[in-house]
């Protein structure tokens, strides 16, 4: 069981008041009001009994090292805290959101908490929390392990309007894969914010997002045919053979008889690397034999050098349409 999951029936110890949250998490104000006094607090951190997540945020001892011995249990501790400090308006979004709704996103994990708060009173800046000041309709709330969360198309909407468009799609992209969202519900929620900064570019995303995209490294890869002036490929094809398919390729050109493999980092990676190395290298005979071009990149390729993988492409453009000879697709 995840520490997502296992979370929800972490609640405050006895000596804590009791707030529902993850792993007992009080504030000092709160221990306090309590009658737990400042001595008593640090005398409590030191025996253990108290786990000090962030400056004036403390969990139960037991139940907070119980969390840290999950991958995202600190992660998760350091999301809850944040929020009981910022105070019961405070929601979880944008970067935040994403990782609490496995929306994949471009780059190194986001450690910064980032909440959204109502726009309507005074906020103070917290070290480790990003604050954003905006209104979330209660359509676009949900509730994870026990946090407020903005919803999956919220989150995506947020995540749109505030990064590039390359980390837009990345995240649009892999929500709609996934099935957390539908584009008619990324457009309702675009649609209660078009004034705000970033809309335009958000609308943009969503219009370009496409849920057959299975890997950040396709989303950007889509972005860099794009800017390169490449037409759309097709994605996820199945082509070849004559009775069945050869294989599914992740973008095909089919006026140019043309496809493009991107080759991550866990695609050979493993004890099954080679062998899944020497598959690849059959599949990509066989269809180069019906007639189909092949091209291979990298991720370091696609994002350092992307009119040269765009070149590659042209060229086997050209040697399709000029050798096209093998059968029609067939989709999946």
């Amino acid at each position: 069981m995840s520490v997502l999951a296992k979370s929800i029936t972490i609640m405050s110890a006895p000596m804590l008041p009791e707030r529902h949250r993850i792993a007992g998490i009080v504030t000092t104000a709160e221990l306090v009001a309590a009658g737990v006094s400042d001595c008593r607090i640090r005398t409590l951190v030191r025996r253990g009994a108290l786990y000090q997540v962030a400056r004036g945020v403390y969990a139960d001892g037991a139940k907070a090292r119980d969390m840290l011995g999950y991958p995202d249990g600190r992660r998760l501790l350091t999301l809850a805290g944040a929020v009981a400090a910022v105070g019961p308006d405070a929601v979880v979004s944008h970067q935040s959101a994403a990782y609490l709704h496995t929306i994949d996103q471009l780059g190194k994990p986001e450690q910064t908490v980032v909440l959204t708060v109502p726009v309507t009173r005074g906020w103070t800046a917290r070290a480790g929390v990003r604050l954003h000041a905006a209104t979330v309709p209660a359509e676009q709330l949900t509730s994870v392990v026990g946090l407020r969360v903005t919803t999956p198309a919220r989150t995506v909407a947020d995540l749109a309007r505030t990064l590039e468009f390359r980390a837009g799609v990345v995240a649009a992209d892999s929500a709609l894969h996934k099935k957390l969202v539908t584009k008619p519900e990324l457009q309702a929620v675009l649609d209660t914010c078009s004034r705000w900064q970033g809309a335009r570019r958000a609308a943009d995303v969503i219009a370009f997002a496409d849920a057959r995209a299975e890997s950040p490294l396709e989303s950007i890869a889509r972005v860099a045919f794009s800017d390169c002036g490449l037409p759309p490929p097709e994605l996820q094809v199945w082509l070849g053979g004559s009775t069945e398919p050869i294989g599914r390729v992740d973008f095909y050109w089919r006026r140019y008889w043309t496809i493009a493999e991107v080759d991550g980092a866990l695609k050979y990676g493993g004890s099954d690397g080679p062998q899944r190395a020497t598959l690849q290298l059959r599949r990509d005979m066989l269809l180069r034999e019906d007639g189909y071009e092949v091209v291979h990149f990298t991720w370091d390729q696609i994002d350092g050098s992307p009119k040269r993988v765009a070149a590659s492409i042209r060229a086997a453009f050209q040697r399709g349409v000029r050798n096209a000879t093998g059968p029609g697709l067939r989709t999946a």
